[in-house]
């Protein structure tokens, strides 16, 4: 291998699958994907973990399948957290510029991250991110980079993501235990948002949900920056469970149904049409109309959007989202899941697949690889950002040093 080439390896710890893919940057600096590994998952819930030696066996099976295809041995990851203990909060800092000529300078940005980080966070709360939406000097607004600025008074709005330390650390654990070096944690939505929104899209405003198996992340974007981001403990495991129960079914058959015959919106499909399903404990098979079924996934479907769209209501500016809704993960491939979000967000609603890759990238152009290619996506992002700090002209990207805290964990 060329020395030019860097490689980078996203695992997404789902509820459902766990997806490991490797890619890696060339010297023309392109993200190809060289491999691609998959394996159902098994130990979580709701996005924690339940049960450690199964979630570690799963992460083994899907590494070891990228790494075949890879070619390349797998030793260090950019893993994914999610979960219902995810909380976020904006905060402000502001401090007075040090410097005698009034220009602002990296360490002044660091400080006045630092001071809008200062906020009062339980014990057992850690910060997973710290990302600065904009900077205000001397009341001049929507400054992206104030480095090299002139001003007396410098501010920082910043978007501060924290979680349980406890699902953090076995989280990390876990991969530790199947061998790998975790080099980063990042949030789930924030990582599908890198691979499947373009940066008008950022820009206009926009929601971003990933419906997962057990939780349906919500990330929403406006100007730019990261505005907001929830973690809904609904997904699509739910609704199969609400198929399994409601038709008398084994769960493993309900999960087919779902996937072969679900629909998200009743009036879509015809009542004529008819599903097989299996009885349980030797009861004999029996059909029932594809209609009855739609009519079981709705309700549900309708309530994870309408958790969802509480979330995006809760920004003063969810009424200017031009960029409307983009629907991720693997329960977004229902069919009539587009038209039910539409009636409940009341705005265009799109469906979001990885995009901007080579390599192998039609392997992973479907909405379920979305945090997979995104953890990549952001991996390969913050080496740039540390080779440009290491370069005296550029300015310090200002964000919460994991390495560090992993670093004191254990």
């Amino acid at each position: 291998m060329a020395q030019t080439t860097r490689t980078f390896v996203g695992l997404d710890i789902g509820t459902t699958k766990i997806s490991c893919i490797v890619a890696d940057l060339n010297g023309s600096n392109e993200l190809r994907v060289v491999g691609v590994g998959n394996a159902p998952s098994e130990g979580l819930r709701r996005g924690v973990v339940v049960d450690l030696e199964k979630t570690v066996a799963s992460i083994q099976r899907a590494v070891d399948e990228a790494e075949r295809m890879a070619g390349v041995p797998v030793k260090g990851v950019t893993a994914g957290i999610a979960g219902d203990h995810i909380r976020s909060i904006n905060s402000r800092g502001v401090i007075a510029v040090s410097r005698k000529d009034n220009e602002i300078g990296p360490a002044d940005v660091d400080r006045v991250v630092e001071a809008a980080k200062a906020i009062a966070i339980p014990m057992d709360r850690e910060i997973i991110h710290v990302i600065p939406q904009e900077f205000i000097v001397d009341d001049q607004d929507g400054i992206k980079d104030p480095v090299g600025m002139s001003g007396v008074r410098l501010e920082a709005e910043v978007h501060i993501i924290t979680g349980a330390v406890t699902s953090a650390k076995n989280i990390c654990r876990a991969i530790q235990r199947a061998g790998l070096k975790v080099n980063d944690l990042v949030l789930e939505p924030l990582a599908s948002s890198h691979a499947v929104l373009g940066p008008d899209e950022r820009d206009l405003g926009v929601a971003l949900l990933d419906l997962g198996g057990g939780t349906t992340d919500v990330a929403v974007f406006f100007e730019g920056s990261i505005r907001h981001t929830a973690i809904i403990p609904y997904g699509g495991a739910n609704i199969t469970n609400d198929i399994a129960i409601g038709l008398r079914t084994p769960i493993d058959k309900a999960e087919q149904i779902k996937i072969q015959h679900g629909c998200a919106l009743a009036a879509l499909v015809s009542p004529e049409a008819m599903v097989m399903v299996s009885g349980v404990g030797g009861r004999a098979d029996r059909e029932i109309s594809r209609h009855v079924l739609a009519s079981m996934i709705e309700p549900r479907m309708e309530e994870i959007f309408t958790l969802g769209n509480k979330e995006v209501k809760k920004n003063h500016f969810a009424e200017l989202l031009g960029g409307g809704v983009v629907l991720t993960g693997g329960t977004s491939l229902m069919p009539g899941i587009v038209d039910l979000a539409e009636q409940v967000f009341e705005m265009p609603v799109r469906l979001g697949a990885p995009q901007g890759l080579g390599g192998l990238s039609a392997n992973v152009a479907d909405p379920r690889f979305s945090t997979g290619v995104g953890l990549v996506m952001h991996a390969a992002q913050v080496e740039n950002a540390d080779l440009r700090e290491r370069r005296p002209s550029a300015p310090k990207i200002a964000g919460f040093d994991l390495r560090r805290w992993f670093s004191d964990l254990f």
